[in-house]
């Protein structure tokens, strides 16, 4: 499909008249979103399905509320979502792996009252103890008992609805805010990120008019949609662009997937390098050859799972770059010759960007970025429910990248990731790397540590048993690392702390590491 050009005017709508849009443009009969139920439902259904359920949410809700949502990927989350968002009710998604504390944190500061979530999803995640400790605030919903709860008579004023939804569905402020997400809080607090149905769509478009999309592909997306990449990335996109979108509920069980993407005959999978290099493992040698592509994103995708993916499915990785700030897609590469492994690829049209120097960083700078697709702004819990806007509407991403003259943009890594070692500034993405290329089939995470001589030193975490000093010494001479990155010590855990979204937990990891290097007397 011919690559549509941006048009800011097709960003002033509401998400739920883009949804309406796309079934217009591919058909209400075709099949749009499917789960590991294997129960697909067409753009009709969906649309049938969100106006009878969310005319039914809007009687226990107010217009303009912040809603939670606290469930995993499936056709019931995203008719939900859908719903919510056609009767001007505000979904907050809620992260449920970011335990309970910051859960409350983030419920407080959208100023969320009444959270939806699913029994079946409850059981499964044994989350029990964490929804009995949250009904002590919220109120707490399940879609089951909603769903009990719908008459025939809603539904037959569904089937009209969606007929001309045009009167059924509220009218919505494109400006307004369509989404609440939530960062990880492994530096803080989580903050709220206000994004509006404008910077959402434009996000959509701005791919669309960046990477040659095709309505006959099918994208499989395992990401959990509280995180903007698998929102945005997994599901928006698709489901706005008429491709089919396949939903999975967690990224982490990695024979299920390989074998659903194998029996749906996915084209496109959308994951983080953590994720795809477990799936590339698992799989046999049939179970991922149908994929065109794999998009990557959240973390840097290492060499050794681009060489895993093509040498045994001849399935190239485009890495993607992004912030939930943007919605999230700020820069991403392409599945033809203008992919460029190990950079992000270009960034996406409409988006302006300016790079501030760093003293002791060399060939980068800070990124900030502005454009359609940049947010709202933050909810924080000291002002509940405000929106505090970006000044001049820039966005400091605080990662440190380069940007070349032909526009690809590779990150350095984030202003917090770099130590401070004897006056210089040493980047622990590149110690993790470092560790990579010495033991590639295992996960290591450096941080930093403060040190009376030096000002700070690195302390490496790894999960291979076998890892040692002197091994990843040897590696640096070898391949001209500067001995100044070499981690004062390796910390062997059995395994690495990892976000939801398959990010590594820094936060934990800084105190797992400071707690045992305190433990040998490091």
């Amino acid at each position: 499909m011919p690559l549509r050009p941006f048009d800011i005017a097709r960003t002033r709508r509401s998400i739920f008249d883009a949804l309406l849009d796309a079934r217009g443009r591919f058909g209400g009969s075709k099949e749009i979103l499917e789960d590991p139920d294997r129960t697909p439902i067409t753009y009709d259904r969906l649309v049938f399905g969100s106006l009878v359920l969310g005319r039914k949410i809007s009687g226990m809700t107010a217009l303009g509320e912040n809603v939670g949502m606290l469930i995993a990927n499936s056709v019931g989350a995203i008719v939900t979502l859908f719903g919510l968002l056609a009767f001007g009710r505000t979904p907050a998604m809620l992260n449920f792996t970011a335990g309970t504390k910051n859960i409350h944190a983030a419920c407080n500061a959208a100023q969320v009252k009444t959270i939806f979530t699913a029994r079946r999803f409850v059981e499964q995640a044994h989350l029990t103890a964490l929804i009995e400790d949250l009904g002590q605030e919220f109120r707490i919903i399940y879609l089951e008992d909603i769903r009990d709860q719908i008459t025939p008579f809603e539904k037959a004023r569904g089937l009209i609805d969606a007929t001309v939804p045009f009167l059924a569905q509220v009218k919505i402020n494109p400006d307004a805010t369509a989404v609440m997400l939530f960062t990880s809080g492994t530096e803080g607090i989580p903050k709220g990120v206000a994004l509006s149905h404008a910077n959402l769509i434009a996000n959509v478009e701005q791919v669309a008019g960046h990477v040659d999309l095709n309505p006959d592909d099918m994208v499989f997306n395992p990401l959990p949609i509280f995180h903007c990449f698998g929102l945005t990335g997994g599901t928006f996109l698709p489901l706005l662009q008429g491709m089919k979108c396949i939903l999975y509920p967690s990224p982490l069980q990695a024979n299920s997937i390989v074998k659903l993407i194998r029996e749906t005959q996915a084209t496109i999978l959308v994951g983080t390098d953590t994720f795809v290099n477990h799936y590339a493992r698992q799989a046999d040698e049939e179970d991922l050859t149908n994929l065109r592509f794999v998009v990557c994103g959240a973390e840097r995708v290492k060499e050794e799972t681009r060489q895993t993916m093509m040498s045994r499915f001849n399935v190239p990785i485009i890495e993607g770059y992004g912030a939930t700030e943007a919605s999230p897609i700020i820069a991403v590469n392409t599945p033809n010759h203008l992919n460029r492994p190990g950079t992000c690829g270009r960034l996406l049209p409409e988006i302006q960007w300016k790079l501030e120097s760093i003293p002791g960083i060399d060939g980068g700078g800070r990124l900030y970025v502005r454009g359609p697709n940049v947010m709202r702004g933050y909810v924080r819990v000291d002002a509940p429910g405000e929106i505090q806007p970006l000044a001049g509407g820039w966005h400091d991403t605080g990662d440190v990248v380069a940007i070349d003259k032909d526009g690809y943009l590779t990150i350095k890594g984030r202003v917090k990731r770099f130590a401070k070692i004897g006056g210089e500034m040493v980047s622990l993405t590149a110690v993790e790397n470092y560790a990579t290329s010495c033991w590639p089939d295992h996960l290591h995470a450096a941080v930093a540590v403060s040190d009376p001589k030096k000002g700070e030193q690195i302390l490496l975490l790894s999960d291979c048993s076998f890892a040692n000093r002197s091994d990843l010494l040897a590696w640096y001479k070898i391949n001209g690392a500067a001995e100044l990155a070499l981690p004062k010590k390796i910390i062997k855990v059995k395994e690495i702390p990892l976000l939801g979204t398959g990010k590594i937990d820094y936060g934990y990891v800084q105190h797992l590491a400071q707690d045992k290097s305190n433990a040998v007397g490091a």
